[in-house]
């Protein structure tokens, strides 16, 4: 059995594992211990899934992220690298130690990217992990602690970009992420050992999120921007 193989008959046991557990709790609520209402039920089944909706009095951070290009851009394009024609032109940065790469990280993994590629400069880098580490210790204290937020865009070269622009025509001509010092975090995407995720919780891990970001901002360590129709937050490191 390949490691493939192996990996998915994981996943399978821990899927099944999972149906079976949420269909023992079922049936101690219903049938162990029928008395109450359909009200009081339903209350403990979410209450013992863990799906109960808590507030966690978390402030909304997400629309203080308001930078536009013309805040950064001149000089981003000076601190980064040049822009890149092509992936060929990349790797000769990557290989001059002007771009490093970026792979899974205790705090945040890398999504399978089409239209960038997962390299950054040391600064920007540098940038990513002080926000891996800082949003660990905002999230330690919950039930939410271990969880990580994902990467969806870093660098991209010009004929990425023309690629891009073929089904979103908002793609910049000139954007940060030419330059190596830009990364997309998703504030929808998030792996979590809970087995499911409530609004509240969501809502919870954006504005976390957030609020970490800001507070670098505030520390002039980045700028920042909110991006809605994407669904993430743009940084571009200082």
């Amino acid at each position: 059995m390949n490691s493939a193989q192996k990996n998915f008959v994981r996943k399978l046991i821990l899927i099944t594992g999972s149906l079976l557990g949420v269909c023992l709790i079922l049936f101690a609520v219903y049938i162990i211990n029928p008395k109450g209402g359909d009200r009081f039920n339903r209350y403990k089944i979410r209450k013992m899934l863990g799906i109960s909706c808590l507030d966690y009095k978390q402030p909304v951070y997400s629309r203080k992220l308001n930078n536009l290009m013309p805040d950064y851009i001149g000089i981003s394009s000076i601190s980064g690298i040049k822009k890149c024609k092509d992936e060929k032109e990349l790797l000769d940065r990557l290989a001059s130690g002007k771009l490093v790469e970026i792979k899974n990280g205790n705090g945040f993994f890398v999504e399978e990217m089409s239209h960038s590629y997962p390299y950054l400069t040391r600064e920007a880098k540098d940038l990513l992990m002080e926000i891996s580490r800082k949003f660990a210790d905002k999230i330690s204290g919950t039930r939410l602690k271990g969880s990580k937020f994902k990467i969806t865009s870093m660098t991209r070269t010009t004929e990425k970009v023309k690629s891009l622009r073929a089904n979103n025509s908002n793609a910049s001509l000139n954007s940060a992420h030419f330059y190596g010092n830009a990364f997309d975090i998703s504030y929808i995407k998030f792996s979590t050992r809970k087995l499911f995720l409530t609004n509240c919780d969501k809502k919870y891990f954006m504005e976390a999120l957030a609020e970490v970001i800001w507070q670098l901002k505030q520390e002039k360590k980045c700028w920042a921007t909110f991006e809605i129709k994407q669904n993430c937050f743009h940084v571009v490191a200082r």
